[in-house]
């Protein structure tokens, strides 16, 4: 017999039972042994939407209290982590000089936070650092909506207010 192969070799012994529907049978032993195919849960959304509701109102404030265009990266960063997040940092088009992507990658358990030529001048590297170990800490202690909250609000105090055009 071959895995999948349905045998028959007493009809008395192997039946589907009507009530429980294809892949039940009636044991000698009168027991109803039922088969069900295993389907695995989708994969969900890392976030709730509360976490997502959260993450969604601290980088609006953080970029419309310094005119710097935050953003958020989660997910897979690859060998060279700096180098993919500055490549990411870089698709987000001419706006990328007043921009700054904080960009995590769980699995490898690295964070990176690029900035444009213009944000840089506002956030300095110390600053940026401090951010980094505080989601760093968050992220321990399995709070990762936290630590972005957290460093996005670090970031945006550290780069103070937008400057006033003229």
């Amino acid at each position: 017999m071959v895995a999948g192969d349905l045998v028959r070799t007493e009809p008395d012994i192997i039946a589907e039972d009507p009530e429980h529907g294809y892949g039940a049978v009636r044991t000698i032993s009168g027991r109803i042994s039922v088969a069900r195919q295993y389907t695995p849960a989708p994969p969900g959304l890392p976030f709730s939407s509360v976490a997502l509701t959260r993450l969604d109102e601290a980088l609006t404030l953080a970029s419309r209290a310094t005119g710097i265009a935050f953003s958020v990266y989660l997910g897979d960063l690859g060998a060279d982590t700096r180098a993919r997040a500055r490549e990411l940092h870089a698709d987000i088009g001419p706006d990328a000089a007043d921009a700054v992507l904080i960009a995590v990658s769980p699995g490898k358990r690295r964070v990176e936070v690029v900035t444009g030529a213009e944000s840089g001048r506002r956030l300095p590297d110390r600053g940026c650092n401090l951010a980094v170990m505080s989601m760093v800490a968050s992220f321990k202690e399995g709070d990762l909506v936290g630590g972005l909250v957290s460093a996005l609000r670090m970031l945006a105090d550290q780069a103070g207010h937008a400057p006033k055009r003229r």
